[in-house]
C-alpha cells in the first residue's frame, strides 16, 4: 500500500465535506505517460487501499506486455475514533493516508497494450474507486 515516508504532521485538519464545493483540478488533467488514462469527473477522497486494489486489478488485466502509471498518491492522513466512544476527548486515531480527487485528475495510466485490452483494465480498475471516471486516450495528430 502507498503510505509516505515521513510526514510533517501527524493529524490534518478536516477539510471541506461538500465536494460540489472543491472545484475542478487545475494539473494533472492530461496524460504525461500513457496512451489510456482514467479521469475522474467526480471528487472524493481515496484511500490508499482503494488504490492498491485498483492498481491489482489493472495491472492484471494489462499482463506483462503493459506498463501501469499511478497518477495520484495519498499522502493526507485520515482518523476515526473507536466505535462507541462518547463525543470529546480529543481527535481520533491514525487509520490510513488517502489523496483527495477532484474532478478532472487523472488517475491511472496505460500504455503498451491494443485500446480494447486498455479500455477494458481502466474500467474494471475504476469499479474498485468511490468516484465516477471515464476512459481518456492520447490524440494522435
Amino acid at each position: 500500500m502507498l503510505v509516505p515516508k515521513k510526514v510533517k504532521y501527524r493529524k490534518w485538519h478536516v477539510m471541506r465535506k461538500n465536494p460540489s464545493k472543491m472545484g475542478f483540478e487545475t494539473r494533472g488533467t492530461t496524460l504525461s505517460f500513457g496512451s489510456f488514462g482514467l479521469k475522474a469527473t467526480t471528487a472524493h477522497r481515496i484511500r490508499s487501499e482503494q488504490i492498491e486494489s485498483a492498481r491489482k486489478v489493472i495491472s492484471r488485466e494489462v499482463g506483462k506486455n503493459g506498463k501501469v502509471w499511478i497518477r495520484i498518491f495519498p499522502d493526507m492522513p485520515y482518523t476515526q475514533k473507536p466505535a462507541e466512544v462518547k463525543l470529546g476527548k480529543g481527535k481520533g486515531d491514525l487509520q490510513g493516508y488517502c489523496a483527495p480527487v477532484k474532478p478532472g485528475r487523472v488517475l491511472f495510466e496505460v500504455d503498451g497494450i491494443d485500446e480494447k485490452v486498455a479500455r477494458e483494465a481502466l474500467r474494471k480498475g475504476g469499479t474498485k474507486l468511490p468516484v465516477k471516471s471515464i476512459i481518456i486516450s492520447r490524440e494522435i495528430a
